[in-house]
């Protein structure tokens, strides 16, 4: 059997210097500097960013290194270390929505919606990317692209937003707006969020819900894995990953047309009425029952008690109650496999190894349809747990997965 590959993160030093020499071997000059934004795992509350709901993500200690340096003019050239050889071009001047094709529309998507945004003073810019974020894993590697881009440009353009928490969320609408708007890949808030707004060794209550300002969407909630002897493994199981295919729209659209059939303004409204019920089993059954469309009662059933385990797991790992935190984690996974329909058999496989394997409780995490799983592990444990699901994967001839150590890291940052 293979031994299973596990993807350590880039040092603060080893980050800022591939990105720098990508950047001099590719224009010839030295950045103006050199930011970065981790990808993120969210441990509980997935497709109910845009249901107005809760979520709770970390940062990962993965992060992607951006070196930048502004231009006069308008147009804007882009490099990564993953293909070093091939510099992509764009001109602000005249972009429209959907206007850069390939993975350039992510970052030059963000100086485009903060154009928009009437940001004027942003201009074309060169910028090198080096990045340990896996790709297509579901651990938000474009949202890394994104922020670490919003926080470099806000730097050298001096708009002033990167400096404190309320001002980041102006660098995350344009972030959130480029992968929309310019990549054409659908987007709730939740990723950028967790890139720009979390702490070291902390989870963020992200609260979904419109018309809350910066401070009140945003709770930290401590996340410290040794006071507990765990570590939480992170496995990509390289699965097949795309999100631009229709099927997260379809979810969206579904969940949207219930909101209306229930004559509510969002779907976070529901799980308030019904978490406030004295019997909330009927409540639920109450509502679902005014949805005659079976898929749409399943998705939505999946959503009220997706935000409802959000709370329940921070109280329980508040506790110390590991088990209960597990059992969350378990019924997150059997509701987006059942009534979410967004798991695949690599990540049902490897959810399914990990519990037989000791884990207190495992689940996909990200949007689903390939990408990641998490498991709550004990201290020591990951590495053999990983490579008793990369054994099964051979077995059943998947492609071979990928491991990440991780810890609830700090949020984008300038880093020289």
């Amino acid at each position: 059997m293979t031994d299973v590959e596990f993807i350590e993160p880039l040092s603060h030093d080893e980050g800022v210097k591939i990105a720098v020499d990508l950047f001099k071997a590719v224009y010839g000059e030295e950045p103006t500097g050199v930011w970065a934004a981790p990808g993120r795992v969210n441990l509980i509350g997935e497709h109910t960013d845009y249901n107005a709901g809760l979520c709770l993500p970390i940062a990962l200690p993965h992060r992607t290194f951006i070196a930048l340096k502004p231009r006069e003019d308008t147009k804007v050239r882009v490099v990564s270390d993953v293909a070093p050889d091939a510099v992509a071009e764009a001109d602000l001047d005249g972009l429209t929505a959907g206007g850069v094709e390939g993975w350039a529309a992510y970052p030059v998507g963000v100086a485009w919606a903060l154009r928009e945004a009437g940001f004027d003073a942003v201009k074309g810019f060169d910028a090198a990317f080096s990045s340990c974020v896996p790709l297509g894993s579901g651990l938000s590697s474009s949202a890394a692209m994104t922020c670490s881009t919003a926080l470099a440009l806000d730097d050298v353009y001096g708009l002033g937003y990167g400096s404190t928490d309320a001002g980041r969320v102006t660098l995350i609408n344009a972030a959130i707006k480029s992968e929309n708007d310019m990549a054409g890949a659908s987007t709730g808030g939740l990723d950028q969020n967790a890139s720009m707004r979390c702490s070291f060794g902390h989870a963020i209550r992200l609260d979904c819900k419109p018309g809350l300002s910066a401070v009140e969407s945003v709770e930290p909630k401590e996340f410290d894995l040794d006071r507990y002897g765990l570590e939480l493994l992170v496995l990509d199981t390289r699965a097949p990953h795309q999100l631009n295919d229709g099927q997260y729209a379809q979810r969206r659209s579904t969940c949207e047309q219930a909101a209306e059939i229930l004559g509510v303004a969002n779907l976070r409204v529901t799980p308030e009425s019904v978490s406030a019920s004295p019997d909330s089993n009927a409540t639920l059954a109450e509502v679902l029952g005014k949805l005659e469309d079976e898929t749409m009662k399943k998705r939505v059933r999946h959503v009220i008690t997706e935000i409802g385990r959000v709370d329940q797991f921070v109280d329980a790992f508040a506790a110390g109650d590991i088990k209960t935190a597990g059992d969350l984690f378990n019924a997150s996974h059997d509701s987006l496999r059942d009534d979410y329909e967004v798991t695949v058999p690599e990540l049902d496989t490897a959810v399914d190894v990990a519990r037989a394997n000791g884990a207190y409780g495992a689940r996909m995490t990200g949007g689903g349809f390939g990408g990641s799983i998490i498991a709550l592990v004990d201290k020591g444990r990951g590495h053999e747990i990983a490579q008793k699901i990369a054994d099964e994967f051979e077995a059943k001839g998947f492609n071979a997965p990928r491991a990440l150590p991780a810890f609830a890291a700090a949020a984008a940052s300038r880093e020289i």
